[in-house]
């Protein structure tokens, strides 16, 4: 069991969101009991619901299958400009996140939430994310996200809280939103419900340790390229033995280290 996963019995009510409201007010003002929590800590509270507002986490988040609550930081700040960073101690570019500021805005966020959630903080220098904590996270309660800026947060509030670091990539973002973003987007869509067909999350990339075969649809024949023979023959037992070959040869050619991993967790299927 992963630090994400708890068991958790949902009931969920419904919420009335009209497009002229507030990003705020989608999420704050109502608070469902039980529902899938997302709490995100953030300079730019009105980055959200963003993209997780439309389609099908859109119309979850509408359904009350889960809910969203952005908290914003600067409140918290300090003084009459309510300052949030200050210098690096010891010199360098850039500002940081003051422990006093964030630990302030943890606090609140753990005052809201109706049951303790997962800490994580967006960082490049986390554990990689994995379909696998997305499933823990969707098996949870929600998740509490602490979107940095600048350089970074003050290690001392990251000790103190036991947060979660957790990178997206090997790649550096200008702050925490859009990675939050694609973490919620990732966990939201595994709550039973919100893809209505389970399947569809049971078929794709990474779910299985293999990434997925490929797709077609209609035409039949596109710029001389035909769909393949047998997913054309009705016979859904030799349809489902090329799917997972080609899988299986996907995943060797592009993703050699997961290939192996998936070889070492399924002996019965070595070559």
């Amino acid at each position: 069991m992963t630090e994400f996963e708890k068991s958790t019995s949902k009931s969920h009510g419904r919420k009335t969101l009209r497009p002229s409201l507030k990003p705020r007010a989608l999420m704050e003002d109502e608070q469902l009991a039980n529902a899938w929590t997302a709490q995100v800590i953030t300079l730019f509270p009105d980055a959200f619901p963003g993209v997780l507002g439309q389609s099908l986490t859109g119309k979850a988040l509408k359904d009350g299958l889960w809910q969203l609550d952005a908290i914003d930081l600067r409140p918290f700040g300090i003084g009459k400009h309510r300052n949030v960073d200050d210098t690096p101690a010891g010199g360098g570019a850039g500002m940081v996140l003051r422990a006093d500021v964030v630990s302030a805005a943890i606090e609140m966020a753990k005052q809201r939430a109706q049951a303790p959630l997962p800490l994580v903080y967006l960082s490049p220098r986390g554990k990689p994310f994995t379909q696998a904590m997305a499933k823990g996270l969707a098996a949870g309660q929600g998740v509490t996200l602490l979107c940095g800026r600048f350089e970074g947060v003050d290690e001392r509030v990251l000790e103190h809280y036991g947060v979660v670091e957790v990178s997206m990539g090997d790649y550096v973002l200008t702050g925490g939103e859009i990675a939050a973003q694609a973490l919620l987007d990732a966990s939201v869509r595994l709550i039973p419900g919100v893809l209505g067909n389970a399947e569809s999350a049971e078929e794709e990339s990474h779910s299985n340790g293999l990434l997925e075969h490929p797709q077609y649809t209609k035409p039949a024949e596109w710029q001389g390229r035909a769909i393949p023979d047998v997913l054309m023959s009705g016979h859904h037992g030799e349809i489902a033995k090329w799917r997972k070959k080609m899988s299986e040869a996907l995943t060797k050619l592009r993703r050699p280290d997961m290939w192996q991993a998936f070889l070492d967790n399924n002996p019965s299927d070595k070559p």
